[in-house]
């Protein structure tokens, strides 16, 4: 869908970039390299998952790729524009959803996207026709005349939304937007990303600790930990290199060393959440009845078993050696099934 700018008359985009680059980003403070030396590259079109545990790292390169925070080190570039020596153009063509962000509780929705389009220097008659256009994008037409301060999480969420998308960015930057909102309306805030980016043709960048919403969103996907990215690539394809089904189980802690003898004879230990121990089978689920003839043989009484297929989180550990926060539970396998009874039906379907 072609863009006509709403606010400027410069080009929107220096199109012999991608939307967003990123190139040895580096940002201390004091003796703490928060990033460390990131490369990143975000195409035209895409929604791009920026995945990661609290203070990893994403915020802070958010806030470095929207002019809020100057780098200590490295070069990036947005819509073609440096953050540090072009920042005023970098901003004109970026829109911002902040986890933090600050809303006026006693001003009204309608009154906070006039404000914004006044910022932005956007004509008052079409600032009404897209301040109308939004809020019924995020279902707050009803509400535009209430104060903010009597809006709902969610609520206050897709207005954080709207306001971003006043002046039709070339780059959506949201910085885990559905932290602390309940299922319904992160279910709400999901379809809205994705008409952005598929009818729109909006580049979003999503940071996120949640590993379903990277999954089902996102074209690609980066993860970072300490201020490194330790994994890049399409979601389907990164678990493909995981392999092997994780085998969860929980034994008493006396008998973990014997049931660890067991396990390492059917596969890698992987990282597993506290109180369980884990294994990848390299022969699938069909070696799962093997593996509890093992540990019946070894004395070993399982507590509980569980199957999880090769997942976000999978790949998580297996770069970092600990899991990531969000993750799905496995599904649950009764001690002593055969072969697949029992495993989970098939992977969640991407969009």
């Amino acid at each position: 869908m072609a863009r006509t700018p709403l606010c400027h008359d410069e080009p929107l985009v220096n199109t012999s970039n991608p939307p967003v680059r990123a190139e040895g980003l580096v940002r201390t403070f004091g003796d703490i390299a928060a990033v460390n030396g990131v490369d990143l590259t975000v195409n035209s079109g895409e929604i791009f998952g920026f995945l990661g545990p609290n203070g990893a790292g994403k915020s802070t390169t958010v806030r470095m790729l929207t002019t809020l925070l100057r780098p200590t080190g490295g070069h990036a570039t947005v819509a073609g524009f440096d953050v540090v020596s072009q920042a005023a153009e970098v901003r004109k063509r970026i829109g911002v959803a902040l986890q933090d962000a600050a809303i006026d509780p006693l001003m009204t929705g309608a009154e906070l996207l006039d404000l914004q389009a006044v910022l932005y220097g956007i004509d008052r008659a079409r600032a009404r026709v897209r301040a109308g256009e939004l809020l019924e994008r995020v279902g707050l037409t009803a509400a535009a005349e209430r104060r903010v301060g009597t809006y709902s999480g969610g609520m206050r969420r897709r207005l954080d939304l709207a306001l971003a998308l006043m002046h039709e960015p070339v780059v959506l930057f949201l910085d885990e937007p559905t932290t602390g909102l309940d299922p319904m309306s992160r279910l709400a805030l999901w379809e809205e990303v994705r008409y952005l980016n598929k009818e729109l043709g909006t580049t979003v960048l999503l940071t996120t600790q949640y590993l379903e919403e990277a999954d089902q969103l996102a074209d690609r996907i980066a993860i970072i930990d300490h201020g490194r990215i330790v994994r890049e690539g399409v979601p389907r394809e990164l678990k493909a290199q995981v392999g092997a089904p994780t085998l969860l189980i929980t034994v008493s802690p006396d008998q973990r060393d014997a049931a660890h003898e067991v396990l390492i004879r059917f596969g890698d230990i992987r990282p597993t959440p506290e109180g369980t121990m884990g294994v990848g089978l390299r022969e699938g689920a069909e070696a799962i009845a093997t593996v509890v003839r093992g540990l019946d043989q070894a004395g070993v009484r399982l507590h509980h078993m569980e199957l999880n297929e090769p997942s976000l989180d999978d790949v998580f550990a297996e770069a970092t050696g600990h899991r990531l926060e969000g993750a799905q539970s496995p599904v649950a396998v009764a001690p002593g099934a055969p072969g697949k009874k029992g495993r989970r039906a098939g992977r969640r379907g991407r969009r």
